[in-house]
């Protein structure tokens, strides 16, 4: 029997997690369904997107991820230090960013306004709460994978289950395990047989990074020609974890 999450996750503190979840139903809920014929590989690039939209909110870093057509791999980086030197007015619009009050006639959601961010800061057991949140790996993924649920289940037209549990998670304890983890889970696609090289490996962090990899050379010209791509945790060529990068 494994343990429960709360006695490896702990919360207010930093820790790197690999985290995947997989889909039910039938295979290929993220890929080519062979028995209707309908190809749904575009979810793919619906969860990197939030996954890009979600670490400009939380504090949590993305290390590296893997799409495949019935499951996904994130490595996790959270960083509750970096949220508590956030202001009371930067919580209140990461918050409100990640839950809008207010959305257009097409329903998209539109940015926080001022007065309501203003009014969300003032309260300080509020944002104290608030801020656990935005450092928690539970929150992280439970807004990652409820997205991606709603989102396919308005495509298909049905109700319930599109992942088969909460997500499963495993903590990543010292320098060696976040490399050897990340290996993995860059590799995951050419370990399956499913592509030849990284530089295939699409809808993953590690073809991201290569692709940013040379796109540097290119714009430097043969200065930087034997630069190594950075393989660590956390942002790309600006802040903090706002999205994830070529360091994914």
């Amino acid at each position: 029997m494994g343990l429960p999450r709360s006695q490896y996750v702990q919360e207010g503190k930093e820790g790197v997690y690999h985290c995947f979840s997989r889909c039910v139903r039938r295979a290929f809920l993220c890929g080519f369904d062979a028995l209707t014929g309908r190809d749904f590989s575009h979810r793919k690039a619906l969860l990197v997107a939030r996954l890009r939209d979600l670490a400009a909110i939380f504090a949590i870093e993305v290390c590296a991820y893997a799409v495949l057509a019935t499951h996904y791999h994130v490595i996790l980086r959270v960083r509750p230090d970096l949220v508590a030197g956030w202001s009371d007015w930067e919580v209140a619009r990461n918050w409100l960013t990640l839950f809008p009050r207010r959305r257009n006639r097409q329903g998209d959601q539109l940015p926080p306004e001022e007065g309501d961010i203003c009014a969300l800061a003032g309260q300080e057991e509020r944002i104290r709460e608030l801020r656990r949140r935005l450092s928690s790996l539970s929150w992280f993924m439970g807004r990652l994978n409820e997205y991606l649920a709603r989102a396919a289940n308005r495509e298909d037209r049905v109700q319930g289950r599109f992942w088969e549990s909460r997500f499963k998670c495993q903590t990543l304890l010292d320098g060696a395990a976040i490399t050897a983890c990340m290996v993995y889970v860059d590799l995951n696609l050419i370990r399956a047989g499913v592509v030849g090289s990284p530089e295939e490996s699409d809808f993953t962090s590690i073809q991201e990074r290569i692709r940013a990899w040379h796109e540097e050379r290119m714009a430097t010209g043969p200065v930087l020609a034997d630069s190594a791509v950075d393989m660590q945790c956390g942002p790309s060529g600006g802040d903090r974890g706002k999205k994830p990068g070529k360091s994914e």
